[in-house]
C-alpha cells in the first residue's frame, strides 16, 4: 500500500500543483482540478492521452467530461487520501495539456 502524504511534507509536495490550479478538497483526502479546453474534441483528446498514462500507472482518476470541460479528483482510495501516486498523475495531466 502507498503511504499518505502528511504535513508538513504534504504542503511542500502539493505547493507546485496548487500554484498550477489544483486544489485540496475540503476533507483534504483528494486533490481536484477543473480543466477547460477550446471545444469537446480537445477535451476528449486530453482524456484519451491521459487514459494511456493512467493505464500504465495503474492509478485511475475520478473524472467527468461535459462538453469542453474535464473535472478531475485524485485520491488513492486504498490509502484513504493523497499519495505520491496522485501527485505524479496530476503532474502528468498538466503535462498532457501542453499538447492542446
Amino acid at each position: 500500500m502507498t503511504e499518505l502524504l502528511k504535513d508538513p511534507e504534504k504542503a511542500t509536495i502539493l505547493a507546485p500543483l496548487l500554484a498550477n490550479g489544483w486544489s485540496e478538497t475540503e476533507s483534504g483526502a483528494a486533490i481536484a482540478k477543473h480543466f477547460l479546453f477550446a471545444n469537446f474534441v480537445e477535451a476528449f483528446a486530453f482524456m484519451t492521452r491521459v487514459a494511456l498514462i493512467v493505464e500504465k500507472m495503474d492509478h485511475h482518476p475520478d473524472w467527468s467530461n461535459v462538453y469542453r470541460s474535464v473535472d478531475v479528483i485524485l485520491s488513492t482510495h486504498d490509502a484513504g487520501g493523497v499519495t505520491l501516486k496522485d501527485v505524479r498523475l496530476a503532474e502528468k495531466m498538466d503535462e498532457a495539456t501542453a499538447h492542446v
